[in-house]
């Protein structure tokens, strides 16, 4: 069973920048990909960034093109997000999760999200 875990989330001004990190735990052969998805309140899921397991290829939504970053650690077993330029519609809760096809999966194990707030 696959164990997904997010970090690295806050409160930061705009302009700012933070590093998100998914510890991975358990197999994950079962699915291609590592995807970001994000959550605002009153919006709809909004898939971020992913990057696949085999070639190291990387996908970002048009909204953080040039700002945002995924990246995979293999020896510590993460897939980490480097977030700059932040922005206040950039607020929400983030979750990281295996998958097949992004951004509409099929999907396997979430994490439990970790809260981005961009606010002066």
């Amino acid at each position: 069973q696959v164990q997904l875990v997010e970090s690295g989330g806050g409160l930061v001004q705009p302009g700012g920048s933070l590093r998100l990190s998914c510890a991975i735990s358990g197999f994950t052969m079962d699915y291609h990909a590592i995807g970001w998805f994000r959550q605002a309140p009153g919006k709809e899921r909004e898939g971020v960034s992913c990057i696949s397991f085999g070639s190291g290829t990387t996908y970002y939504a048009d909204s953080v093109k040039g700002r945002f970053t995924i990246s995979r650690d293999n020896a510590k077993n993460t897939v980490n997000l480097q977030m700059n330029s932040l922005k206040e519609e950039d607020t929400a809760i983030y979750y990281c999760v295996t998958l097949e096809g992004w951004p509409e999966g099929p999907f396997g194990s979430w994490g439990q999200g970790t809260q981005v707030t961009v606010s002066s």
